[in-house]
């Protein structure tokens, strides 16, 4: 899918939902290179690719989707931290530069009179630049506190005007490869990744159900999307054909630019299982407005 859509950039932040056992979530890390942010969220606990952090959680949870965003937040601004402190070395050393350039081009005639000496920068005379770069442990725990207080005001302040809400949005790509879990009537004790407890990627094999419940899991990722997702980013979800999925398509078609659907060439022609593939999100379009306004 990302050789035929370009999902991926480098740099960019994935949020993967059910992301167990991690092969989405690999492909993300690998495209997105070492200064890429790649999350993944699962019910069950499994071993993450290396590079990729993931929480677990039930994304249904308010509080798990919470969490989810201000681990996007932290690391947001650890991010833009450590490009100000880059930028403020490197900007030091370049001046340091031009000032040792600019003492040795001084000419003979200047020196003797003394005059431009006494014009030239204290930096010009050999002295070290030296610049206080914020520590790693330092930006942890002012992308704690800024996140904290941000958590504060939408809490206790008004409600967020749209220019707020677009800075919140932060996420480059939201994958979501859910499907509803049902009831557990045996194996207890099994807590592995074949057949764990309970998780958000399995089917019961009845149509119907199968589809319900992939249809609330995608309106449950769509409205997290709508939440965190930037402007031009993509959104990918797997469901079940149905009914009511040409309503989720119609939400998808008013809020991003482009929308196909893809079913894997590995899905059996008898299987309902397919995806939405959704590119290019709309700058000014929210799901609470497409609901607003059907």
């Amino acid at each position: 899918m990302d050789a035929k859509y370009k999902l991926f950039k480098k740099g960019a932040v994935v949020v993967d939902l059910g992301y167990a056992p991690g092969s989405w979530s690999q492909v993300a890390k690998d495209r997105t290179g070492s200064k890429g942010l790649v999350v993944g969220i699962d019910l069950i606990p499994a071993q993450p690719p290396r590079g990729v952090s993931t929480i677990q959680g039930n994304f249904l949870s308010p509080a798990v989707r919470n969490l989810v965003k201000t681990f996007v937040a932290e690391g947001a601004a650890r991010k833009q931290m450590q490009q100000q402190s880059s930028t403020i070395a490197r900007d030091a050393t370049a001046d340091g530069a031009t000032a040792d350039d600019a003492a040795g081009n001084q000419t003979p005639e200047s020196d003797a009179s003394g005059e431009e000496d006494a014009a030239v920068p204290e930096a010009s005379k050999g002295e070290v630049v030296f610049v206080r770069q914020t520590s790693y442990i330092d930006a942890e725990r002012l992308a704690a506190r800024d996140a904290v207080v941000g958590n504060d005001e939408v809490e206790h302040g008004d409600a967020p005007d749209q220019n707020s809400a677009k800075k919140e949005r932060l996420v480059d790509v939201v994958l979501s490869d859910m499907s509803a879990p049902w009831p557990q009537t045996h194996g207890f004790t099994i807590r592995s990744l074949s057949n764990p407890y309970r998780r958000l990627m399995n089917t019961s094999g009845i149509a119907f159900k199968d589809h319900a419940g992939s249809m609330d899991l995608c309106n449950a990722a769509l409205s997290f999307a709508s939440d965190t997702l930037k402007s031009e980013g993509n959104f990918v979800c797997k469901f079940y054909q149905g009914k009511e999925d040409k309503a989720l398509e119609s939400k998808l078609k008013k809020m991003f630019r482009r929308v196909c659907r893809e079913k894997p060439e590995s899905s059996r022609n008898e299987s309902k299982e397919a995806y939405f593939v959704a590119l290019r999100r709309k700058a000014n379009v929210t799901l609470e407005s497409i609901e607003a306004n059907p």
